[in-house]
């Protein structure tokens, strides 16, 4: 499938007019992980979950509603999330003076509700994401809603790829990216952007074994989806691909990777231990991939890692991470 990329140009100008509704996260070198892998490696983090939402999300949910018309504006928007894009939505239709009204699987994380409905949205419960996915055509069709889609399409390739960008400006010389992969949006965008400014950067991207919809799209050589998502990093539980995304990310990603559950648990441990850090199962899939599968391929390289998302409680935190990591 041929489409068409937004340009380095579009993403500097997006970039610009976000300004007042984003920060410029920061990069921070990661001398722990740096450490454990030996050999001259050198690791700096994209600490995007410090961005407003506590993920990336709001890039691509502002990106998409800016681009709407005031009359759709006027109707209010909609959305599917498992918690981070949700919240992304309520927040950018509070930014820019309309409504949201989003479906979130009833399995999500109560603090993720809580979060979404504070910047205003109304939330509707679906027992999973295929029901969640039907109430939301259903609100759409009979409300005039906008759906935001959690991943698909140029407006979020867009948004997204404004954290590529700033990747490149903020970080001097790096060979390899890794980002994490859940329905594709995340390292579509940013694939598309660091592919036009750093050409010769690896860019490799991160599934966990029960939601790796990406790796089969690749294999069949087009958009498939999963029977269904058992991974505790939810984040990153899409259960298909789709043609944008898919597409954006066979152009411009070099390898993919996988990382099982308890990769992630070790990840977000090792990460607590060595940098203080409390943060989700997907905003560690790249922590886990370079320590594990990763690990000797990397070695000695400039490596650059995405981290995606913070929303976690205390009591989830310290139930899913294994503080005994083991990881030397």
């Amino acid at each position: 499938m041929s489409v068409t990329a937004p340009d380095i140009k579009e993403i500097r100008a997006l970039h610009e007019r976000l300004t007042q509704e984003t920060i410029l996260t920061p990069v921070v070198r990661c001398a722990a992980i740096e450490d454990v892998i030996g050999g001259g490696t050198q690791v700096v983090a994209k600490m995007e979950f410090l961005q407003r939402t506590g993920t990336f999300k709001a890039r691509g949910a502002l990106a998409t509603l800016h681009s709407l018309t005031a009359d759709q504006l006027q109707r209010g928007v909609t959305a599917v999330s498992a918690g981070n894009h949700a919240i992304a939505v309520a927040f950018a239709a509070r930014a820019l003076s309309t409504t949201a009204k989003v479906v979130m699987v009833s399995s999500a994380n109560p603090s993720r509700v809580s979060s979404c409905r504070a910047f205003g949205g109304e939330v509707v419960l679906a027992d999973n994401v295929h029901e969640a996915f039907e109430l939301a055509e259903r609100i759409q069709r009979e409300e005039g809603r906008y759906f935001v889609h959690p991943f698909e399409g140029r407006s979020v390739a867009l948004g997204t790829g404004t954290v590529g960008l700033e990747i490149c400006e903020q970080v001097k010389d790096f060979e390899a990216l890794l980002v994490p992969i859940g329905g594709g949006g995340l390292i579509a965008g940013i694939g598309n952007a660091v592919k036009q400014l750093r050409p010769d950067c690896q860019i490799i991207g991160v599934e966990p074994d029960g939601a790796d919809s990406m790796h089969r799209s690749r294999e069949a050589g087009e958009p498939r989806s999963i029977e269904r998502v058992t991974t505790i990093a939810d984040s990153l539980g899409a259960p298909f691909a789709m043609p944008f995304s898919f597409a954006l990310t066979q152009q411009n990603v070099d390898k993919l990777t996988r990382v099982s559950d308890d990769e992630l648990r070790r990840a977000m441990g090792f990460l607590f231990r060595a940098m203080k850090v409390a943060v989700e199962p997907a905003c560690v899939a790249t922590t886990a991939a370079l320590l594990g599968p990763l690990r000797h391929e990397l070695r000695g390289k400039r490596v650059v890692l995405l981290m995606c998302g913070s929303n976690i409680d205390w009591d989830t935190f310290e139930r899913q991470a294994i503080f005994d990591d083991g990881i030397d």
